[in-house]
């Protein structure tokens, strides 16, 4: 039986976080997967990839409607999310995306 996107990105994400923890001290990704929106009649599944120092938040949305693509966004943890969001071939999401996307987004350096 063959994984649904949301294990395949859980998956994904798990690897990426491994590495980041390995490489960077001062990053350490908090992840949450929200299925809530189903309950409401949305067919779509949505990952936070957080930062705490930063406050920087990394948004995938997997929308049944659109099995495949992803729909992802950089935003700050404490504000609304843009109504605009990029959209992907689901084939592009992999470890070294996600890993890139953490490393870059999540630097405390970065303005």
């Amino acid at each position: 039986m063959s994984k649904t996107p949301l294990e395949r990105l859980s998956d994904t994400v798990t690897e990426s976080h491994k590495k980041i923890q390995n490489d960077f001290e001062s990053i350490n990704p908090v992840v949450s997967v929200t299925t809530k929106m189903r309950g409401v009649g949305i067919p779509a599944d949505v990952m936070m990839i957080d930062c705490l120092v930063t406050k920087r938040r990394i948004l995938i949305v997997l929308n049944d409607e659109q099995p495949d693509s992803f729909s992802y966004q950089f935003c700050m943890k404490e504000e609304d999310p843009l109504d605009q969001f990029t959209v992907l071939p689901l084939t592009d999401l992999t470890e070294t995306l996600i890993y890139d996307w953490i490393a870059g987004y999540f630097s405390e350096n970065k303005d």
